[in-house]
């Protein structure tokens, strides 16, 4: 009887996991559409709009995607006039990290 509770209850915790890391990467998503889709092609297929603005789907060829988690609390500030400023909370964060890591080409 104990084994049987105890594999209801893994079950129950990978599906409540589950559904969480899929609402975490949706928040990652809307975030990022919100505010950089304007430059950027935020998911997993597209082109930028701005020439000179990177695909996020290809930011770990530069850069390990962790790296990202510091400028984006802290405030990404770009070497060019055309970036506005971004400083997010602590949770879009976490959510923007787990959502590049998903699209990141392969």
């Amino acid at each position: 009887m104990k084994i049987v509770s105890l594999g209801v209850y893994f079950a129950l915790t990978v599906t409540v996991g589950a559904a969480e890391d899929a609402v975490n990467l949706h928040r990652g998503e809307e975030v990022l559409v919100r505010n950089c889709s304007r430059c950027h092609a935020t998911g997993g297929v597209g082109q930028s709009r701005h020439p000179q603005a990177p695909l996020f789907r290809t930011l770990a060829k530069r850069y390990p995607i962790e790296s990202l988690e510091e400028a984006l609390g802290e405030g990404i500030i770009s070497g060019h006039p055309d970036m506005p400023e971004f400083r997010f909370s602590g949770e879009d964060v976490g959510a923007i990290v787990a959502y590049l890591k998903s699209i990141q080409e392969r």
